[in-house]
């Protein structure tokens, strides 16, 4: 699921409206994380995740998604795959959301590596993504966008097998593609739609009918119907994964 930084000017439109960081999926990265210092933030978009209480830069293409960030941090306008930095110039290199639209993954993640002695990626597991039932049910034309950007590519490239859960909590406050799975009504938001890529990037043409037929079974029952389990549950394995490379903090 490639997407040129230049596409970021037309579907980042909204991101600070619904790509609002959820604090459980924070705090997770910033344990990671732990007591760095010195923190790149590659492909940072608007600054979800980001904290003001370190020494953090920010790295971002996306003129649309630079102009939504508050002044917090400062950025850099520059690509994963040619960051502008000496070697070893931080502690940690952050990649959140983001190593799925790199033009050149290796290359991208060679220069996390050259700038920062730790990695720390968070992303999805593409099967995992693939299994959700929007795109499964409704629009299956979304199905094996993000193939080329598997886990064990991202494992192999930073020399790890270091690899947390992330759990999509039922109330996320971050709306990637997953993060409605017990509120399927959101997907029936063009606006929530555009703000997820696996949608953004598809001729709307094969989107519409998938939606049209999911606001039906919505009010008919018949979606409730077929995912009553899912009502049960606080929280869903998505897919989301927190990869992680380099030494621990001290």
């Amino acid at each position: 699921m490639k997407v040129p930084a230049q596409i970021y000017d037309t579907i980042g439109i909204g991101y600070r409206t619904f790509r609002r960081p959820d604090p459980r999926i924070e705090a997770q990265i910033w344990a990671a994380v732990g007591e760095a210092q010195r923190i790149v933030n590659v492909g940072a978009g608007t600054g979800s995740y980001e904290r003001g209480d370190r020494r953090l830069l920010a790295v971002e293409p996306s003129a649309v998604m630079v102009s939504q960030r508050d002044e917090r941090v400062p950025v850099v306008r520059a690509t994963a795959e040619s960051l502008p930095f000496p070697d070893n110039s931080f502690d940690v290199a952050l990649a959140l959301m983001t190593v799925h639209h790199w033009k050149d993954l290796h290359r991208g993640l060679a220069e996390l590596r050259r700038v920062a002695a730790r990695q720390i990626i968070f992303t999805f597991d593409p099967a995992m993504h693939d299994s959700l039932w929007v795109f499964n049910e409704y629009v299956p034309a979304a199905l094996g966008l993000a193939d080329d950007t598997p886990l064990k590519v991202l494992l192999e490239a930073l020399g790890t097998d270091r690899v947390e859960i992330v759990p999509t909590p039922a109330d996320c406050t971050d709306g990637f593609a997953t993060a409605y799975w017990r509120r399927p009504e959101h997907y029936l938001s063009p606006m929530a739609r555009a703000n997820i890529s696996a949608f953004a990037r598809l001729d709307q043409r094969l989107v519409e009918p998938g939606i049209a037929r999911l606001e039906s079974d919505l009010a008919s029952g018949a979606w409730l119907e077929r995912h009553a389990d899912l009502m049960t549950m606080e929280s869903f394995d998505g897919g989301l994964r927190l990869v992680i490379a380099g030494p621990d903090p001290p």
